[in-house]
């Protein structure tokens, strides 16, 4: 029996955590152009207004997911990213599971997010959707972008 895969708050120690992460903003440099790229990095995940979970198997990092404050009531998802290696076996939809939960716990009433609208994005939009996000206008500092897809979820 294999032990379960563990999602908790991230260890930004971990040395494992900003490779991980790089590797994120690294897929996105031949999937969408600089100024279409809303990812953040290191920094900015640990800003205060930011929470950071990372999913693990056995130790090692295999996705991550964060919720970053927009005006109260109101968060966006950030860093929804899961190992290439491991795309496909519901680690996505645990880490969406535990950053939505912990939103509702919070008193969040809605969380909203903006992707790719290129095909290499397409299991992520396929993702919110089955999830209940629905698209939506830019919000935020967001502006109308041919690259971009924003999708909004109440809860």
């Amino acid at each position: 029996m294999t032990a379960p895969i563990v999602v908790e708050r991230a260890d930004f120690s971990d040395p494992a955590l900003a490779r991980f992460l790089q590797e994120h903003l690294d897929d996105m440099e031949p999937t969408s152009p600089p100024e279409s790229r809303h990812a953040l990095d290191l920094d900015g995940l640990r800003r205060p207004h930011v929470r950071l979970w990372t999913a693990t198997d056995a130790g090692t990092i295999v996705g991550t997911v964060a919720l970053a404050g927009l005006e109260p009531g109101h968060e966006e998802l950030k860093s929804m990213r899961t190992d290439p290696l491991r795309r496909g076996q519901g680690i996505g939809g645990l880490l969406l599971d535990a950053a939505l939960g912990d939103a509702r716990a919070r008193g969040v009433r809605r969380v909203s997010l903006e992707t790719g609208s290129m095909d290499f994005f397409a299991p992520a939009r396929r993702l919110y959707e089955r999830a209940g996000f629905v698209p939506c206008a830019p919000f935020g500092t967001y502006t109308d972008d041919p690259n971009s897809a924003y999708f909004t979820l109440v809860l």
